[in-house]
Order: structure tokens, then C-alpha cells, then sequence
């Protein structure tokens, strides 16, 4: 008999199966755990997660870890994504300058146009004349501008918008003899130009701005000429949704313009090359992979926007592993298309427009020279035999077949944080397996790209749990409509605001956006990555690439937790009459497990006592 520990690091976790070995038949299973990997999946940091989980596993057995005889590893392959701009990286608008952050409390509605003046200089401006758009600073306080607006137009001065830096917009107007449309919480207020023609919109709420949204409206108020037009599309873009927007015609060569082209992707088979550029988008970059096949290599246009995330996923790869940044190879890819909010420059109150983006998960192949010097750096620490087992996909499928109510033909799908994973074992015990690029943190980057968050910790919750919206401090309605009292008031921070439920407690989200438009986003991310890859992966391993002929389909991992992946992916497969759900491995892990599981019955397979 020998004491085994099966270790599956993954992208965010690293687990552990501890068990006696008897014989090829005979293996008793005694405990598990589970810990977050360290560092990036397959270097060295990741000694210290896995002998913290090899510490957790073994402490209610009362085993040493210089009783374990042998320490399986997995073989890992580390998986880098990062996001691709189809569009330009740095939008910014020749000629134009703009405001249209959408603040809570504009004064007035309606639209209207004049020259930008300051505040300061108004006393001074003649009557008749210029229509006036006043630039209000911060340091004026709502009753004294008030004042002084009134003042001047009583004086005969025509004053038609203004431009304020504090949140004063509706204390200014409701104190205006004849009321006007304020654009207020400008926080580069100094930088508005003065002297300059103007444009103010305010819609009525509940309603969004209609004229300066549009580009041939823009063109129509300052008289552009087609090539000008097509320079504050951005602009347009930018501001369709706001409630107010303020677009100011700048002196000519102010401000300038720069493009970096998204560039071409280069897709090297055993006798083919393709090339495929980024701006085609995903559908065509992935169509021409498919074509591909085998891929043994994906390259990137130098000099260009997608070249420089190739080199930055290789050059990390290479700091990670003391590898050559020419031995670091890019095996596979997913590419999705998304958006991106680009921050024009030349704004005033930063503003962003949403640009086309093609998302771009990149798998990296190291080859098993990292896994062999992880496995000697942790025989090192730990004293005890340490063996890399076997290829992930196929340990999983060895582990997912101790789920009860399951046999051979069986598929199953591993989604983790960098890669999608699928093996199908066949009657005859013959395992076929693939590896994708493309999952868990590919999901994380589209949700905090897409919805601008800057956060990916907060992008994470929204990913892995559902979303309320807090409409009282004693009711929240969630997200599928039904609506949870509570006895005790809820934090008066969470008012109004659109929550994450996540296991230690509601996370107020920090976005403007829509609880429905933060759904919508999640569930789309989340089939642009996990659907489409569980399909083309399961195509890959199926026989004859027919998912039909395959009769049972397991998913493993952390992804078989959440709460919406297995009924997207039950959803998708439900067409070709495939057996779909969780696994349970070993009738008591769920869905984890399966790897650690797999590589010690592997083992045991092997073991001549």
C-alpha cells in the first residue's frame, strides 16, 4: 500500500486528492482540498499554493507529508488573454473638444448655441450682439453666479447656455430670471476654450440628447464640411445616451490626431499560412483558424496594436519560465468581438466613446520543460518524489467517470480561468483530448472592458454571482424580478444602486449602467467565450467531428458551479441530444476534483505493487 497525492493547478485554484493505493483496482480516496494557485499557472510560485493545499488535505488524516510516497502533478500550460482594439487605441478629435458625462443634475432643457466667455468676463461683455455660453469655475458659489447671470441679462446680454464645474446646474437655473440649458460637474473647467463657438444640449429627463449625438446635426450647428464631419463622428458616438452634451469648435491644430492600426493575425499550419486582419473581427479571424489545422503557431503583425499584446504575452511567458522569448510560442487562440471605451482626448470632463473591440485569448505553449522544473522545486521542499502525471484533459475524463450515472462514450468539458479543455473517452478505453485558449478570466476581461469598470476583482463578482438592484433600505428587487424584503434596513450606502450578491454580502457596483444592460453584458460574454469554445472544442474530440455521436457530456471545474454556465451550455447542446450536467466525481467532489482524481487513478493503473 502507498500513500498518493494527485495536484491539479489550475489558472485560479489549485486542488488535491489524497489516496491509498492497493492496487490497479484497488483505490481508496481519504480527502481533498482546495487553495487559489499562486502565480501564473505552471511557474514556480505555484510550489507555495500547492504545499499549502497538500497541508489541508493531509491534516484530518493525521499524515505527514514525508508519508506520501509520490506527488502526481498535472501537466499545465499556462494561458495569457488581453484585449486587441479593432478600432484606433487614442481617439482624438481634430478641431473639436467635448462634454457629455451624463452628470446627474444639468439645469434647464433644451438646445442652444453662442461664444464661450468666463464668468468673470461677462461684466464687461456689450449688449446685443454675441449670444453668450458662460464658463462657470468652481470657485463661484450657485447664488452669486445666479445673480450675476441675471444681472448681465438684464443689462441687455443675450446668454443662452452655460458651462459650470460644480454640481450646481438645477441651484443655478431654478435662480434664473430666464431660465437656460447648465452643463454642470465640467471637471476640467479650465480647459474650455474661451471666445469659441458652442453648442449646449439638455434633454428633458427621462429623454437623451438628439442633436449633438448626431454628426450631421454637429455639422449643420458649426458648418463642417464632409471631411470635418467624419472627424467628430467619435464625438457623436460618444455622446448618444447622455442627457446633456456640450461641443465646443476649438482653434485650428489644437488638437491632433493619431492612429496605430489594429494589424493582422498570422496563422501558421504544418503547410498553410493565413493571414487575417484584426479589423475583419472574431467570426472572420476565427473561421480562417478553423481552416488551420493543425495550428502549430500564431503570430502577429509587428508595429501594430495586436503585434504589441503578442509580445507582451510572450515576453511575460519568457520572464516567467527563463525561457528565450523565441521559445515561447502562441499555440491557439479565441477571438471575440466586444467594445471598448476609448477615452477621447481633447474632452473636458472624461469622456470616453465605445469603440469596436476584438477580444483575444492567447493559449502559450512552454512545453513540459516548466511543469519539470516546478516538480523539481517542490521535491525539493517537501522531500518526497515528485512525478508530472499526465496531459490535464485526459486526467479530467478519468476523474469525471467516477460520477455516478455515467459511462464510456463519455465527453467531458473542463472550463477554467485561461483554457477550455474537452476529452472524450471512447468504449474501447481511447482517449482523444484538446486545449483551447479562451475561458473564466477571457469572461472577466470582456466584463470589465465592455462595462468600463477598471476593476477586475469587481468584474469577477459580477461574473460568478447575480445582480439586485437595492430599491428601498428594507427591499432589493434581484435580478430575475422577484423582490426579498428584509426586517432590518439594509446599508444606507446601497440606496439605489445596483448590487452584487455575493457569499460575504451585497457589492455596490460602481457604474452607471443599467442593471439589465450589466446582465445583458455577463450573459454575452459569458456565451462568446464559454458556448462557443465548449462547442468547437467538443467538435474537436467528437468522432467524425459529430457532437451527435457522442452520448454523455460532463462539465468539471469551477465553471460547473456557476449559476448560469451549465443551462447555457445544456442550452446549446440540447439540439444534438447529448446527456448534459455537473459532474460529481467520486459521488461527493461536484464538479471539482476531477483532474487530482484522475492523475491518482492514472497512477494506480500503472502501480505493480
Amino acid at each position: 500500500m502507498i500513500y498518493i497525492a494527485g495536484v491539479d493547478i489550475g489558472n485560479n485554484t489549485t486542488e488535491v486528492a489524497v489516496a491509498q493505493v492497493f492496487g490497479k483496482e484497488d483505490v481508496r480516496f481519504l480527502s481533498s482540498s482546495m487553495v487559489r494557485t499562486v502565480g501564473i499557472k505552471g511557474t514556480l510560485r505555484n510550489v507555495m499554493g500547492v504545499i499549502d493545499a497538500l497541508d489541508q488535505a493531509l491534516e484530518p488524516l493525521g499524515i505527514a507529508r514525508k508519508q506520501l510516497d509520490v506527488v502526481l502533478l498535472n501537466e499545465a500550460t499556462p494561458v495569457i488573454g488581453d484585449i486587441a482594439m479593432e478600432t484606433i487605441t487614442e481617439t482624438v478629435i481634430t478641431e473639436s473638444a467635448m462634454i457629455g458625462h451624463n452628470p446627474a443634475t444639468p439645469g434647464g432643457w433644451g438646445l442652444a448655441q453662442g461664444r464661450t466667455i468666463r464668468l468673470e468676463d461677462l461684466k464687461t461683455a456689450s449688449a446685443g450682439g454675441d449670444s453668450w455660453v458662460v464658463v462657470v469655475p468652481g470657485t463661484v458659489e450657485f447664488e452669486a453666479v445666479a445673480r450675476q447671470l441675471n444681472e448681465a441679462t438684464a443689462r441687455g446680454c443675450k446668454i443662452t447656455a452655460a458651462i459650470v464645474q460644480k454640481d450646481d446646474g438645477v441651484l443655478i437655473n431654478n435662480r434664473l430670471s430666464s431660465p437656460i440649458p447648465i452643463v454642470d460637474e465640467v471637471k476640467f473647467i479650465d480647459r474650455v476654450p474661451v471666445g469659441m463657438p458652442a453648442a449646449v444640449e439638455v434633454a428633458q429627463v427621462g429623454r437623451t440628447i438628439e442633436k449633438l449625438s448626431n454628426p450631421y446635426d454637429i455639422a449643420t450647428l458649426f458648418q463642417l464640411d464632409p471631411d470635418e464631419t467624419r472627424q467628430v463622428v467619435p464625438i457623436a458616438r460618444a455622446l448618444m445616451g447622455t442627457r446633456s452634451a456640450v461641443v465646443i469648435k476649438t482653434p485650428k491644430g489644437d488638437i491632433e490626431e493619431r492612429r496605430i492600426p489594429a494589424g493582422k493575425i498570422i496563422l501558421i499550419g504544418h503547410r498553410q499560412r493565413v493571414e487575417v486582419p484584426v479589423d475583419e473581427g472574431a467570426d472572420a479571424i476565427m473561421a480562417k483558424a478553423a481552416t488551420v489545422y493543425p495550428l502549430e503557431e500564431v503570430q502577429a503583425e509587428t508595429g501594430t496594436n495586436v503585434g504589441g499584446m503578442f509580445e507582451q504575452v510572450r515576453q511575460v511567458m519568457a520572464d516567467l519560465t527563463d525561457m528565450p522569448v523565441s521559445a515561447v510560442r502562441v499555440q491557439d487562440i479565441l477571438a471575440v468581438d466586444t467594445f471598448k471605451p476609448q477615452q477621447i482626448l481633447g474632452s473636458l470632463a472624461g469622456e470616453y466613446a465605445m469603440g469596436n473591440a476584438v477580444g483575444l485569448a492567447a493559449m502559450v505553449s512552454t512545453q513540459k520543460l516548466p511543469m519539470q522544473r516546478l516538480a523539481r522545486k517542490l521535491e525539493e521542499e517537501i522531500g518526497v518524489r515528485v512525478v508530472v502525471g499526465g496531459v490535464e484533459a485526459d486526467m479530467a475524463i478519468r476523474g469525471a467517470l467516477t460520477t455516478p450515472g455515467t459511462r464510456a462514450p463519455l465527453a467531458i468539458v473542463d472550463v477554467g480561468g485561461g483554457s477550455t479543455d474537452a476529452s472524450l473517452i471512447t468504449e474501447g478505453r481511447e482517449i482523444h483530448s484538446t486545449h483551447h485558449a479562451g475561458a473564466g478570466d477571457m469572461v472577466t476581461l470582456l466584463i470589465n472592458t465592455e462595462l468600463g469598470l477598471e476593476n477586475f476583482d469587481l468584474a469577477e463578482n459580477i461574473k460568478r454571482y447575480p445582480l439586485a438592484r437595492v430599491e428601498s433600505l428594507f427591499h432589493m428587487r434581484h435580478e430575475n424580478g422577484s423582490v426579498e424584503f428584509f426586517r432590518e434596513p439594509l446599508d444606507p450606502r446601497l440606496f439605489g444602486r445596483t448590487v452584487v450578491l455575493t457569499d460575504s454580502g451585497a457589492v455596490p457596483v460602481e457604474s452607471k449602467e443599467l442593471l439589465a444592460k450589466i446582465v445583458a453584458v455577463r450573459q454575452q460574454a459569458k456565451r462568446k467565450v464559454f458556448v462557443r469554445n465548449t462547442l468547437r472544442a467538443l467538435e474537436r474530440v467528437a468522432p467524425a467531428g459529430n457532437i451527435r455521436l457522442v452520448s454523455f457530456v460532463a462539465l468539471v471545474g469551477g465553471s460547473g458551479l456557476d449559476f448560469e454556465i451549465p443551462k447555457m451550455i445544456s442550452d446549446a447542446l440540447l439540439e444534438y441530444g447529448v446527456v448534459t450536467g455537473r459532474a460529481n466525481v467520486r459521488g461527493t467532489e461536484g464538479p471539482r476534483n476531477a483532474v487530482a482524481t484522475g492523475l491518482v487513478l492514472a497512477f494506480a493503473q500503472e502501480y505493480q505493487g
